[in-house]
């Protein structure tokens, strides 16, 4: 008997790159109004999944970066990249484009 096996997608982002996925916002009702999933806005806030080794300087030293995995962090509208791994979407994102990290 033949089994199947499937294979689990890891992603190391490089440099100065984080990868994160987005939190979901909280429901909260107002009212009687229902607001479809595709008027919500993405909510701006995201957990580090992964961080990459640290920006490199142009005299070649590697600066490490400020966030570390499991930091609850806020993060611009627009930014970072979207990808979709093992049907999961993240966020990919350079270390600059994080607005600050949530205590």
């Amino acid at each position: 008997m033949a089994t199947a096996t499937t294979r689990k997608t890891t992603l190391g982002p490089l440099h100065d790159r984080v990868l994160i996925r987005r939190l979901e916002e909280q429901d909260e009702k107002h009212g009687s109004i229902i607001i479809p999933d595709t008027a919500k806005e993405k909510p701006q806030e995201g957990q580090v999944i992964a961080v990459g080794t640290g920006k490199v300087t142009a005299d070649g030293k590697k600066l490490p970066l400020a966030v570390k995995e499991g930091d609850r962090i806020l993060f611009g509208k627009y930014s970072g990249s979207e990808v979709k791994i093992d049907g999961t979407e993240y966020l990919i994102m350079k270390e600059e484009d994080i607005l600050g990290v949530l205590a």
